[in-house]
C-alpha cells in the first residue's frame, strides 16, 4: 500500500508538471516595447545603420532596457517589430519573442522561458524520482532473475525492459537536471551560458547574479511552501530583472569609493 502511494504521488506529480510545461504559453513582451507604425515607417525608410541605431536609442530611452548587441546597439527584432526586453529572444520554431527564453524543448513542443522555467526544472525533477522510485522497486526482482527464482519468461522480459529503460532516463536526466541547477544557482539561462549578456560596460555572464539565496527566489518565488508544487510564484513579470551591476551602483558605498578613487584621495588602499 506504501508503494502504490508514493507511485501514486509520483506519477500525479509528474503528469502535473509535464502538462505545465507544455501548455503554458511563452509570454511575449508587452506592448510597450512594440513600434508604432510612425516610428517602424521611421526605421524601415531609413537606409543609414547609424541613423537606424539612433532611431532604436530614443526610442528605447524610456524603457527599462539594459543589455546590448555586440557592437553596443539596442537589441531589436526585425520579424516581431520590437525592442527585445532584458533576456528577451526570439524562437525561430514558435515565431515569437519570448521573456527570459532558455530553450526550446522538443521533448515538450514548446518553449522554456519566464513562463514556464519553473514548471520545467520541476518536471525534471519529479522525471528523476519516478525513474528512481521504479528503477528500485524493480531492482529486486532483477536479483531473482539472476539467481533463478523467476520462472515466467514474460515476467524477466518485464523486469529487464523496465529497470534498463528507468536506469536509462534516470542517467540522462540527472546530467540534465543537474545542468539547469548549476543555471538556476548562477541565475543564467542556457542561451546565456553559451553566450553572456552584453552590457553598457561589455559582456558580463554574472551581470544577473545576485546571490544563491535570491537567484532561486528568481524562479521558485518568496513562498516556500510553494516551491514543489507547479503553481506559478516566480518573481517579476519578465521584462526586468535586478541586476548585479546596478545593484552595486546603488551602493552608497561603493559609490563613495568610485568618487576617492577619481579625486585621488585613496591613492594608498589600507
Amino acid at each position: 500500500v506504501a508503494y502504490l502511494i508514493i507511485f501514486h504521488i509520483l506519477f500525479v506529480l509528474f503528469v502535473w508538471t509535464y502538462w505545465k510545461s507544455i501548455f503554458t504559453l511563452p509570454v511575449q513582451p508587452g506592448k510597450k516595447y512594440h513600434m508604432s507604425y510612425a516610428d517602424q515607417e521611421r526605421y524601415e525608410n531609413e537606409e543609414r545603420p547609424e541613423v537606424q541605431r539612433q532611431i532604436l536609442a530614443e526610442i528605447a530611452r524610456k524603457l527599462p532596457v539594459y543589455t546590448r548587441t555586440g557592437n553596443g546597439g539596442i537589441r531589436f527584432c526585425d520579424r516581431c517589430q520590437l525592442i527585445k526586453p532584458d533576456r528577451c529572444h526570439h524562437c525561430s520554431v514558435c515565431a515569437v519573442c519570448v521573456l527570459k527564453m532558455d530553450h526550446h524543448c522538443p521533448w515538450v513542443n514548446n518553449c522554456i522561458g519566464f513562463s514556464n522555467y519553473k514548471f520545467f526544472l520541476l518536471f525534471l525533477a519529479y522525471s528523476l524520482l519516478y525513474c528512481l522510485y521504479i528503477a528500485a522497486t524493480v531492482f529486486k526482482y532483477f536479483i531473482k532473475y539472476w539467481t533463478g527464482e523467476l520462472t515466467n519468461g514474460r515476467s524477466k522480459f518485464h523486469v529487464l525492459f523496465l529497470l534498463f529503460v528507468a536506469i536509462m532516463f534516470f542517467v540522462s536526466l540527472m546530467f540534465l537536471f543537474g545542468y539547469h541547477c548549476w543555471l538556476v544557482s548562477r541565475n543564467r539561462s542556457t542561451l546565456e551560458a553559451f553566450s553572456a549578456p552584453v552590457f553598457q560596460n561589455g559582456p558580463d555572464k554574472n551581470g544577473f547574479n545576485l546571490g544563491f539565496v535570491k537567484n532561486l527566489q528568481q524562479v521558485f518565488g518568496e513562498e516556500k511552501k510553494l516551491w514543489l508544487l507547479p503553481i506559478a510564484s516566480s518573481q517579476g513579470d519578465g521584462h526586468f530583472f535586478p541586476m548585479r551591476a546596478l545593484c552595486e551602483a546603488q551602493n552608497p558605498l561603493l559609490a563613495n569609493e568610485e568618487q576617492w578613487e577619481d579625486d585621488g584621495i585613496d591613492e594608498e588602499p589600507h
